[in-house]
Formats: C-alpha cells, structure tokens, sequence
C-alpha cells in the first residue's frame, strides 16, 4: 500500500506527471541533476486523490454542473468550487494512506517542519504553468497537521481562481488530479525566484534574479518589492537594490510571520554578484535538463542554494528553430497579412508551401529571416523603406536591432528579390488592360485547376497538389502582377509625399483613391448591401434570419414567403465571395460557404441600418468625392509656380493610382480561390480516413502538416499522441502575443512610435485613411458578434478582406494591427473611413461603447469623457 500512496522524490522524475503532478515530477527531476540540491520530501500521489474523490459521490455531479458553466461565469464558479472544497476537506483520510504518510514522515523526522504543496497533473506544463492557482503551506509541524494541510492542498484544486484558469485554458476538470508535495522546511538566508530567460523581453541570453531576505513567500505575496538582478554572458549588466522593508520567517511552533527588516540591513543586496553568477550557472545546467526556459523558486542556505521547484515560462513566445548558431532577424508574416491568431499545422504547412519566400513557424505563426538584407547598407536601405512606408513599428523595431552594433553581421549582398522603395513607379503602361489581362490570366489559371483537382484522389491528390503549389507560386510572382501591384502603390506615395511638399497637404491619396475601380475586396462589401435589399422587403425571411442557430438555414429559406428569392440572393453572394472568411491565409479555418450563419448577423444589421441602393449611392459618392479632390488639386497646383508641370505629373500619378490600385486586392482574392478548392479536396480525403477508422473526426487531420497528412493517407496510419499534443500546443499558442520582430535570442521588439505630435492621453497609431470621426466604439473581437448601428467606430485587433463587408456599415476604424497598404487600410480609403491602425492595445484600452474620436489623418485615437 505505501508504494501506491506515497513516493520519495528521488523515486519520480518528470515523466511521472499523472503519478506525483507537475510540481512533484519536476522536483523528481530536478533531484537527479549532478551539482543541485533539491529538500529531501516525497509525494502522496494520485491515487491518494482519487481513492478520497471516490469516497464522495456528489463530487461527479458537481464536476459536471462546473463543467457547464463559463469561466466568466464567477458566481456559479465560486458557489460549485466552495462545495466542492468543503467536501474534499471533510472526508476522513483512510487509515491505511494515514500509516503511508506517517511512515514517510517518521523517515524523514516526525519533528521537522515541512512545507506541503499542491502538486496537479495540469500543473508546470510547457503550455500551462498554472504558477499559484493551487495551495502551498510553509513550516507544517507535526503528522496530524502535515496530514490535514495535505486534505487543504487536495481541495485547492477547487479554489476559484484554479477552476477559472483551467476552463480558459480549455482543461477538463474531471481529468486533472492531484499529488501533493511534502518537503523538509529549509529556512533561508534570502530566496527568490530566478528566470534563464527574461520574462519581459523574452531574451534567452539574459537571466533575471528576484531576491529578498527570508521565505520567499514575502516576494510571491507582493509583501516587497525585490531586488534584480540581470545576468548576460556571465556578467551582471544590471542591479536594483530596493528597501526591503519586511521579510517572512518561519516561527519554531509551525507557521510564519512577518517581521520588519532593520537599517541598514534593509538597503543592502540580498546577494552578492558572486553568489547572483553561481544561481544563474545553477538554472542554466536545469534549463538544459528540461530543455526549455525555466522560472526557478530558490533559497540560500549557509551559502549554498536549494532549488525548490522549477517550471517553464510558458509566456514566452517560442523562437524558430534555426538549426544553426547563427543570429537571425525574424519578420511576422501575420503583422502583413493581417491574421496575427496561431494557425493549426496545416494551415502553417500549405502556406510555407505556397508562399514566395522561405518562412519560418513558432507559435502556431509564421516569419521571415531579414537578416541578410539589414547585413547589407545595399539592400538594408530599400528592406527598412518599404516595410517603413507599410509599418513604421516593424521599421523601428529593425532600427533598434541594428543600433546595437553587435548582433548584425557584415554579409555580402543578398540576391534581388526585395522590390526597391520609392523613386519612379514601376516601367508599366498606365493602361486598364493590363489589369483585365492579369485577371484574366488568374481565372484561366483557376479554371483549369478548378477542373483537374476534380479527378484527383488518395496519394495522387497530394502528388498532384505539390505540382499545383508550383503554379500558385507562379501566378503570385507573375512579374507583370507586381509591377501593376508596385505601381499603384508607388503612385499613391508619390502624391502623398510631393502634395504635401506643394499644397502642405497631408494624406492627400486617400481622398483620390476614393472608389477606385476593380477592388474585389470593396466591391464584396458593397456586394451584402445588395443582397440586404432584397431580404428588407421579406418581413418573414428577416423574422426567420434573426432565429438562425445552425447552418442548415439556407435549405430552410425555400419554405417561407420571399425565402426562394433570398435563397437565391444569398446563393449568387457565396458563389462568388464564400470561399472567404476571417484568418483566410490558414487553409483550416471555416469559409463563409461552410458556415454561411457567419455572415447573418451583419445582413441584418444592414437590414436595418441602411436604405434601398446604398451600395450604388455609396460607390458613385466616393467617386465623386474623388473627381471633386482632383479637379481642387490640379487647380491649386497650377497657381505655383511651374504649376503646369507639377499639375501634368499629379495627373498622371493619379490616373495611375486609379487604374491599379484595385488590383492590390486580386491577388489575394486569387491565393483564397485556390485555397478553397484545396481544401475541399483535402476535406475528401479526411472524409475516407474517417470512414476507415484511421481518425475520429475529420478536423483531426488540421493537426498535420501537409507532408503527415500525405504520409496518413498512404500508410492509413496516424500517431493519436500526435494530435493530442498538437491540439493542446495551438490552444496554448493563443494565450501568446505574437511580436512584431523577433530574434533568435528570443527577444520581442514590438517598435514605437517616435512622435511629438500626439495629445496626452491619445493612442497613437498609423494614419491610413484620412479624416476625423468621432462616435460610439464598437470592440469586436469575432465578427459574427458584431452588433452595429449607424455611426459605430469599430475596434478590433486586425482586419483582413473578410471585414470589409462591416465598412460598409461603420462611421471609422481602429485596429491594433496594420500597415499602410495592407487590406483593412486599403478598403477604408476606398470607403472614406476614417482610420488609424497599429494603435497598440487598443481593444484593452478602449472599452466597448466608450464615444472616441478617430484622427485618420493625424493617427491618433482620443477616448473622450
């Protein structure tokens, strides 16, 4: 019986989570490293815990109501997690789990005093650390109350703030269990907490030490504040000695105090240098053990240092494997393509394997290695031009880097692939066939492919698919395309730059850009105000519309007065535009077509918001709006001096402007079609391993990367471990915040903005679109939730095509995320909105339904009172 209950700690190593927990398995661990030195204790495993569940059969019925209720659901949390504590207190430790404690205890002292720790199995994972969710109790004297702390540590995996952190990390609480830890009391000279990575920066190369006199429990509590330390290649290149006024001490009866801390002890050091380089060399050897970046709990004692938990940081954002020791400058791809959320494998996988440049994947997110073109002062100058003009934060965060001096290397130059920034627009004609011939082009491309992936099964698809990827890539660099794509976006910095040279003018494209023709992506959106007219008309249809809960809605329509029509409606809008959705570039996430209830809500709202031919009228004001902008511009231009040929060359720049700069938005229409007819292709194929047995639920093959799925089909053999561990790594990847740049120390330059023309107390961002609203904030964060009403200002993280149909219905635009050419931006100059993105935190620093005013041309956000 001993050995099931209870286990040294030098008999468990990290392995043994489901028996000891993760604090337990990694004290195991940390035991059988050579030079660390870890208090002898032992653990009272999980079959301790679920003997005691088993002994309270109310307990599954609590579970399962607790299970049904939402993590922001507080009071039926704190009611259900209170029952459940007192239950689990109250049962009666079994005689023969009494004995196995109090043997152990006897082994190692009976009048020792013990700290008894809470020791889950969801606890110091690599994607959950759960760091004071459970209980820990300091200096325990005596077997009757190191067992009745043990009864405390078993109900705190019911405490309110554990069951709320497990039900946002999607954890099942019915699957967790719970060890606990009883270890030796060691009484410190200071404790503190050591990270081998900086928590702020994310820099692996840099260790910081928090450090205070007495227990450690006077740093976690907040009781004072630490000193710290920073550590960098076996120097510290950075102290703060703070005023430690108080400190914890254990008392020699059991339990601790707190205790003032006299002058001038109070200002001195907790450690010496000498003693903040042995802890660091200490956490690096454990770092090495458990293989990742760890937060360590230490005390010294008589000079030496006991280590008395480690776990990972799981806030970290993880840097790409390199495969090399070289430094490395990572670019977020998400940041330019306006989906900044992780992506699943495959997702990842199809657009490494679509994409024209090698890319790199770390949390769920993919980037680009730029450290070859900032090598180089040749190509340096065009990279930090053209990613400037589109994110002026991604060309800070870059310029920070390179300031440093030591972590750029001196390259040759790099092969051309970068198209330079500025100067003369691309060498193309200024003809709207160009662009009629490109599209064209794309669907004859489509059109074939949309014909031949039809015939295609089993391994043949995958073989077939990895030839196509090769056509993808060729459309997407089809030379004439990025010259058409360059010269409209080079116009429009043209007349920005010299308009506000010679009129003083700023931003003075987004009004003459203003419903510029061939935009796929405005023209989508003005498309739901279209198919709004028709429903307006249907009092039954929109009766039924406003009770939609399944996707099943569309057969439905045939049934009720006016539903062919709109059925009809709806049908002529998916066809064209349903294979987009929101995070579009991951190949994983649900179309419109798959779930057209996504787009219900917003044809409603528009519905209700807008008049018969808003569309027409909207698309014919911006284009008036535009002439009007360009016939002010030329004449003024002609009042100066040599104004004739400044007016010549403007209107040639915007007739350019205006003939390719719809076209920006094709290509990604294009990228999105095929997408579509991959995925229904590969959708087959998870339909037949379903239908074998090989997975449980088609979904289950997002998991893999294209090159498994392919291997699964051949081999009708998957690795369910596999997927496990893949599914819980892409729900930890959303709790990280993916940076704009990233190197290959790990360090996070998010870039600012270096401005003296913000208020104080205005958000600052880039100004994409031009002009001043002010209105009610609406803060979406998942575009089927939106609920506008005429005038709202919609704040939100990033926006990709799949937001533009809610421009149509909105008064300005906030985002979090974004560039000056990039999608959400484009469409708000075609609409006229007023708009400022990469306002950092905006969605956090405005509430819903706060009146704000936007200043497009300006870029910055004032939150009025």
């Amino acid at each position: 019986m001993t050995e099931r209950y209870v286990r040294e700690l030098h008999e468990v190593d990290e392995t043994q989570i489901a028996v000891v927990g993760g604090k337990g398995a990694h004290l195991g661990g940390l035991s059988r490293i050579d030079g660390v030195r870890v208090p002898d204790g032992f653990c009272v495993t999980t079959d301790a815990f679920r003997r005691i569940s088993a002994q309270a059969p109310s307990l599954e019925d609590r579970l399962d109501e607790l299970s049904r209720s939402g993590p922001d659901d507080r009071e039926a949390i704190r009611t259900l997690s209170a029952q459940i504590r007192r239950t689990v207190e109250g049962i009666a430790v079994p005689d023969d789990l009494v004995a196995a404690i109090s043997s152990a205890l006897a082994r190692l002292g009976e009048g020792a005093a013990y700290a008894v720790r809470s020791s889950a199995t969801a606890e110091d994972l690599p994607t959950a650390s759960f760091a004071g969710q459970q209980d820990t109790y300091l200096n325990v004297v005596g077997t009757d109350e190191v067992l009745r702390h043990v009864s405390r540590c078993w109900a705190s995996l019911f405490t309110e703030r554990a069951v709320t952190y497990r039900q946002r990390n999607g954890i099942d609480h019915r699957k967790v269990r719970m060890a606990v830890v009883v270890q030796r009391m060691v009484v410190p000279h200071a404790s503190g907490i050591l990270f081998t990575a900086d928590p702020v920066t994310g820099n692996r190369t840099v260790a910081t030490v928090d450090a205070g006199f007495g227990l450690g429990e006077a740093l976690v509590s907040g009781l004072v504040n630490p000193d710290v330390f920073k550590v960098r290649h076996g120097e510290v290149v950075a102290r703060t000695i703070a005023t430690k006024q108080r400190a914890v001490h254990a008392l020699p009866a059991g339990g601790t105090r707190v205790v003032d801390v006299g002058s001038p002890r109070r200002d001195e050091p907790s450690l010496t240098d000498a003693q903040v380089l042995r802890l660091v060399q200490l956490g690096r050897r454990i770092e090495a053990h458990f293989g990742r970046p760890q937060d360590i709990e230490w005390c010294l004692v008589d000079d030496g240092f006991h280590i008395v938990q480690s776990r990972p940081i799981t806030t970290l954002f993880p840097v790409p494997e390199a495969g090399d020791r070289e430094n490395h400058v990572y670019v977020s791809v998400g940041h330019q393509q306006m989906m900044t959320d992780p992506m699943r494998p495959l997702g990842l996988s199809v657009w490494q394997l679509t994409a024209m440049a090698p890319m790199h994947e770390a949390g769920g997110r993919l980037f680009v290695d730029v450290i070859r073109r900032l090598a180089s002062p040749a190509s340096r100058a065009g990279l930090l031009d053209i990613v400037g003009r589109g994110d002026p934060l991604v060309r800070d965060a870059l310029e920070t880097v390179l300031d440093r001096g030591d972590f750029i290397p001196s390259l040759p130059d790099p092969a051309p692939g970068w198209p330079a920034a500025g100067g003369r627009p691309a060498p193309v004609a200024t003809d709207p066939a160009v662009v009629t011939e490109l599209i064209e082009r794309s669907q004859a491309s489509l059109a074939t492919l949309e014909r031949d992936i039809r015939t295609k099964t089993g391994p043949a698809l995958f073989d077939f698919l990895l030839e196509t990827f090769e056509e993808h890539r060729r459309v997407l660099g089809d030379p004439l395309s990025l010259q058409v794509i360059m010269a409209g976006m080079e116009a429009t910095w043209w007349l920005n730059d010299n308009l506000r040279e010679w009129l003083g003018e700023k931003n003075a494209a987004d009004t003459l850009t203003l419903s510029a023709p061939g935009n796929i992506t405005s023209e989508m959106g003005l498309a739901l105000l279209d198919v709004a007219d028709v429903i307006r008309p249907l009092p039954e249809v929109v009766a039924f519309l406003k009770g939609v809960e399944d996707e099943g809605f569309m057969e439905k329509l045939t049934s009720i007065p006016g539903g062919t029509e709109a059925r009809k409606a709806l049908a002529e809008y998916f066809d064209r535009y349903g294979m987009r959705c929101v995070g579009e570039i991951d190949i994983t996430r649900p179309r419109w077509r798959e779930r057209p209830s996504t787009l219900v809500p917003l044809i409603l709202d528009h519905v209700r918001n807008s008049g018969p031919g808003a569309a027409g009228r909207r698309f014919a004001q911006g284009r008036r709006r535009a002439q009007e902008k360009e016939q002010d511009v030329l004449s003024r231009l002609r009042a100066l001096p040599d104004g004739d040929r400044k007016a010549d060359e403007t209107k040639r720049m915007i007739d350019r402007v205006r003939t390719f700069i719809g076209y920006r938005e094709y290509p990604k229409y294009d990228v999105v079609s095929r997408y579509f007819l991959y995925k229904q292709a590969l959708l087959g194929e998870a339909e037949r391993l379903v239908r074998a047995g090989v997975v449980p639920e088609e979904e289950d093959v997002f998991y893999l990367t294209f090159q498994e799925f392919h291997d699964v089909v051949r081999s009708h053999r998957v690795d369910d471990e596999l997927i496990r561990r893949r599914k819980d790594a892409f729900r930890s990847y959303h709790a990280l915040t993916p940076p704009r740049v990233l190197t290959s120390e790990g360090e996070m330059v998010s870039g600012r903005y270096r401005r003296d023309d913000v208020p104080a107390g205005a958000l600052a961002g880039l100004p994409v679109s031009a002009g001043t609203v002010e209105g009610r904030a609406r803060v979406v964060l998942d575009m089927a939730q939106a609920d506008l009403e005429a005038g709202d200002i919609l704040v939100t993280t990033f926006t990709d095509p799949s937001w533009s149909p809610l421009f149509v219905a909105i008064a300005g635009l906030v985002t979090e995320v974004g560039g000056l050419m990039t999608h959400g931006a484009v469409i708000a100059r075609e609409y006229g909105l007023p708009a400022v993105v990469g306002v950092a935190q905006a969605t956090r620093l405005i509430r819903d339904g706060q009146r704000i005013r936007v200043h497009g041309t300006d870029g910055y956000v004032e939150v009025l009172s």
